[in-house]
């Protein structure tokens, strides 16, 4: 191989760095891809559905995620998706027969939430029930946060639907001072408008309204705002209910549903006619009894003073006791005191000899309810 010169070796070396540097730049220094778009969110998948037929519809219920795949929380409520499929002989579900039959979008699933769930009602024709009684149904839910991915679907819930009974097409509602009184006709037929069999009593559910939206929750239950929703209040096997446990002042909606046993398992109508009230305490005290009027002798001399006493009312709103004082007998008499008395005594240091008195006490409650007067007490001629 022939010798290159000095000058010849040095600009072959230099010419082999320049390459060398010009392909490890291109390598290192290569111009960027398209930026990775960030992935959609992906909410995690509802594991706690539960399903139970109330009426001719399946109430579905379960928890919202709040939450995605990768631990994120989800910055708004997710869409639902509600799948309802058919179960093979088996009783499992039929995995090709999943079909969407509703959306809740995002932005309305706050109308659907009570005590931190989703709640919602698939209606199931009367006809399809009639025809097939026992008929197994299947759901599943997802939710999606985004259009592109959907959450993967929900645990798998089955159920059989029967007839029930029809509904209860009028509640009437009595307030007393203790109690409001329910009542209701028998429902005779089901749904479907064959003879109700399997009867078992009555549910009856109460909630409390916002007073403003009463009118419209009496017509249509979806237009109520709940102070408190409708909750399972007491059973009863027949067509009347007393509701002790109530406040004056509050408004309250009931429904009343009939329950037959299927197969051993309890089933509900759908919910009665609603009946809304507010009930107003109009109701007075009883008269105080065993008024006393006792005359005595007054601190000064040649004064006289008359002491009065009665039996304590028991009613647990009481304010207190209003006393009168008449010269007449039969007569109501004046106030003897601007101001309601709040214990039963009342010493009356303005009377004068010479004269006859006739007392008179009533009750008074918090409201403003003042009671029939007591017998009267009759001093005599002082």
């Amino acid at each position: 191989m022939p010798q290159l010169s000095p000058t010849a070796s040095r600009a072959r070396i230099l010419t082999s760095s320049l390459l060398s540097g010009a392909l490890l730049f291109l390598v290192g220094c290569g111009a960027p891809g398209e930026p990775i778009p960030p992935l959609p969110p992906v909410p995690v998948a509802v594991s706690d559905l539960t399903a139970r037929q109330v009426g001719d519809a399946v109430q579905l219920s379960f928890t919202l995620p709040g939450k995605t795949i990768t631990g994120d929380k989800l910055s708004e409520p997710p869409a639902v998706e509600i799948l309802r499929g058919a179960a093979n002989p088996d009783g499992t579900a039929d995995n090709k027969s999943f079909r969407i039959i509703y959306t809740i979008p995002g932005a309305t699933t706050d109308n659907y939430l009570a005590e931190g769930r989703v709640h919602f009602a698939d209606p199931v024709s009367r006809e399809e029930i009639r025809a097939d009684p026992g008929e197994s149904l299947a759901y599943r839910v997802r939710t999606r946060a985004s259009r592109k991915r959907a959450s993967a679907d929900s645990n798998t819930v089955t159920l059989r639907i029967y007839p029930v009974p029809e509904r209860i097409a009028s509640v009437e509602a009595r307030v007393t001072e203790s109690a409001i009184e329910l009542n209701w006709p028998a429902p005779a037929r089901t749904s479907g408008g064959d003879l109700l069999t399997g009867f078992s009593g009555y549910r009856i559910y109460r909630g409390e309204l916002d007073p403003s939206a009463a009118d419209a929750a009496a017509k249509d239950l979806a237009q109520a705002k709940w102070v408190s929703p409708l909750v399972s209040l007491a059973n009863s096997p027949t067509t009347g209910y007393r509701d002790t446990f109530f406040d004056f002042g509050k408004t309250y909606l009931y429904a009343v549903r009939t329950i037959v046993l299927v197969q051993g398992n309890e089933l509900e109508s759908a919910d009665s006619v609603p009946v809304v009230v507010t009930p107003r305490d109009v109701f007075p005290p009883a008269a105080p009894q065993d008024l006393v009027a006792a005359v005595l002798t007054g601190a000064a001399p040649g004064t006289l003073e008359v002491d009065l006493s009665w039996s304590i009312n028991l009613e647990t709103d009481l304010a207190g006791y209003r006393l009168y004082r008449s010269e007449e007998p039969g007569a109501r008499g004046q106030f003897l005191t601007p101001d309601i008395l709040l214990t039963p005594s009342y010493r009356d240091t303005s009377v004068s000899g010479g004269h006859r008195y006739w007392y008179s006490v009533t009750a008074v409650d918090r409201t403003g309810n003042e009671s029939e007067f007591s017998v009267p007490a009759d001093t005599g001629v002082i």
